[in-house]
């Protein structure tokens, strides 16, 4: 842990970094995949809609049942002439799930099951949801979620700017669409605490997406005075200055929703709580990566084209470029320099001057 603090505050100082914004056409490339895939599993498989959008009844047995899921199954399937979808709870009771049938189906149903289960009918609890009732609470659903996207467009453009509120619209949708297609290529089915769930991750995601947001607009007031940074590396750096707190804060959220879809969904047989725990757990998890992926190099895309962010990146490119020569010609003059003291001397036969060497190999004159 200690050195994941250390990571966080080298990237909060900017003594590391990764190159998000850089590589941001890769991320877009992996987002469109992902969503491609699940809009094709929403529309070859659809959405496993629970009776609170349908309408139906669901049954409810006493506890330790001796009857099998799959005879449970087979005995709604032959009662009601519709498929039933049937879970064993933890206690050991079954839940038996038949949508389409009306309230002047259902005592009958209930009494065929009974008689098929062994049992009193009065012991077996029934649950119904008119049709039109579930289709109400469906309508709902949606008209609440769509005036949440609209509230949230509208607080991101006054609070900051349109740009980042289209990006956070984007990453929005980006992380529904993700979640949606999960349900629907898992089969899990959608009731209201699935659409709860829903709500809940997208207000996760937004606060991701804002913290980094708000990173950003600090750090960009006086951008057009400075040639270090074009807008991309601004954008960039708030990424990283945010990041491991980001990581943090998804991880802390994701341990115990993991503890519901896989330990208390998976090992306990609760299953009534994989449709809010599927939601918040793919849900988390794509939020956490729209922040940090797609919302934040979006902005810079949009901002990228305004003029005044083009001139900017113009001055910085163009002073980068004047600095590398520079500094390739300070270090062409260096290694000249270096050659220069590093020559040998120059060893050869050494010139006399003549008059020295005039008298050499004659008698000295003096005689003898």
């Amino acid at each position: 842990m200690s050195k994941l603090g250390n990571l966080g505050a080298r990237l909060h100082r900017g003594e590391i970094s990764y190159d998000f914004v850089g590589k941001r056409k890769i991320w877009y490339g992996v987002s469109i995949l992902i969503t491609i895939t699940a809009i094709l599993g929403l529309a070859v498989r659809g959405l496993n809609m629970g009776i609170e959008f349908k309408g139906g009844a669901v049954f409810t047995t006493p506890t330790h049942m001796s009857a099998s899921v799959t005879q449970a199954e087979t005995y709604a399937k032959d009662a009601s002439g519709h498929e039933a979808i049937v879970q064993k709870l933890g206690n050991g009771s079954l839940r038996i799930q038949i949508a389409g049938i009306d309230t002047g189906q259902s005592d009958k149903i209930k009494q065929e099951l009974a008689k098929d289960l062994n049992l009193n009918p009065e012991k077996l609890a029934a649950d119904l949801v008119g049709p039109s009732w579930g289709q109400q609470i469906a309508n709902k659903a949606w008209e609440g979620l769509g005036i949440f996207m609209v509230l949230v467009v509208i607080y991101l453009a006054i609070a900051f700017e349109w740009r980042m509120a289209v990006a956070a619209l984007v990453a929005l949708i980006h992380d529904i669409t993700i979640t949606t297609g999960i349900y629907a290529l898992v089969g899990f089915e959608v009731t209201p605490g699935t659409v709860i769930g829903l709500l809940t991750i997208l207000g996760y995601s937004l606060y991701d997406t804002v913290v980094v947001f708000d990173s950003l607009k600090e750090q960009t007031k006086d951008i057009t005075k400075q040639t270090r940074f074009t807008y991309s590396d601004i954008a960039n750096m708030s990424i990283n200055g945010t990041l491991v707190r980001s990581i943090n804060t998804t991880v802390v959220a994701l341990l115990p929703v993991a503890g519901l879809l896989f330990i208390g969904g998976g090992f306990l047989g609760a299953g009534t709580l994989n449709d809010i725990s599927l939601s918040l757990f793919v849900g988390l998890a794509a939020g956490a990566y729209s922040s940090i992926f797609i919302a934040t190099p979006l902005v810079a895309d949009l901002k990228e084209r305004e003029p005044a962010m083009k001139a900017l990146t113009k001055r910085v490119l163009a002073k980068r470029a004047q600095a590398s020569a520079e500094e390739d010609l300070a270090a062409e003059r260096a290694v000249a320099d270096d050659s220069a003291d590093a020559a040998p001397a120059v060893v050869g036969p050494r010139n006399q001057p003549a008059s020295r060497s005039r008298g050499r190999g004659r008698p000295s004159g003096k005689r003898r």
